[in-house]
């Protein structure tokens, strides 16, 4: 009788371990559940920043961070989806529910953080300043304030360009920036190293009318934010840039659209 008793005392102890290690697995809970519910994530993007989002020349979205979001969705087990959109239009969608993060080179900031959780970032870059070639009132940082940028100052670049003193010409695009630039409109337009770089690529005829100026060291710029309260959403999105590193996929995909890997500061 001992022992059947013994025997039975083991079996209700196993039962209850296989129980207990049940219980341990993580189930998707708030946004993640519902993406993996219905099967994808919604990105909102501009579609209109080469190289980082924007539409090659079969129409297609393509750019550094559209690609990093669709690894980051293959890692969760879900299809990408984006809503393109004007940026100054792309944190009202994320309040409003209508996208899930946002793949647009999003920069972390204090103001930010008190309403969005974010991802680690996933790429690095140097801030920068574009000028006619001629315009020698422009050597640094500083000669910016009181000059007329062309930028949209809700963008994190708007914000850089808005503490160096900048008086706006105020545009949504990067190219209609830089003809603002050539048309007189506006003297300097503050942007990525990489994003001109970008430009000058596609235009290499300009290259010679415009001069560059560094004016940060490499910073991280792009993190995926969500709304706060969606810590597993942010933990599943890390495990897939931590993946994208350690596979090589972040390097190959900045090497891919930058010429250069930005991807480790």
């Amino acid at each position: 009788m001992t022992k059947r008793i013994i025997a039975l005392l083991l079996v209700a102890i196993l039962a209850f371990a296989v129980l207990s290690g049940c219980s341990k697995e993580e189930k998707a809970t708030g946004r993640l559940a519902e993406i993996k519910e219905r099967g994808y994530i919604i990105f909102g993007t501009e579609g209109t920043w080469s190289p980082y989002t924007f539409h090659n020349d079969n129409d297609e979205l393509v750019g550094y961070d559209v690609d990093v979001a669709r690894y980051v969705a293959s890692y969760m087990g879900v299809e990408a989806r984006f809503t393109e959109t004007a940026w100054s239009s792309i944190f009202a969608a994320l309040d409003g529910g209508q996208i899930d993060s946002v793949s647009n080179s999003v920069a972390y900031n204090e103001d930010r953080a008190l309403k969005y959780d974010f991802s680690e970032p996933y790429n690095y870059t140097q801030y920068a300043i574009m000028a006619l070639a001629d315009n020698d009132s422009v050597q640094k940082l500083e000669d910016a304030r009181g000059k007329v940028s062309a930028n949209d100052p809700t963008s994190t670049i708007g914000k850089i360009a808005e503490d160096a003193g900048v008086v706006f010409d105020e545009v949504k695009e990067a190219a209609q920036a830089i003809s603002e630039v050539v048309n007189g409109r506006a003297e300097i337009t503050f942007g990525t190293n990489v994003g001109f770089a970008d430009y000058f690529k596609q235009h290499p005829e300009e290259a010679s009318m415009f001069k560059i100026i560094m004016v940060s060291d490499p910073k991280p710029n792009a993190y995926f934010p969500v709304l706060k309260g969606n810590e597993d959403l942010v933990k599943v999105m890390n495990e897939a840039l931590n993946k994208a590193r350690e596979d090589g996929t972040l390097s190959n995909l900045a090497i891919k659209y930058f010429d250069v890997d930005t991807t480790k500061g």
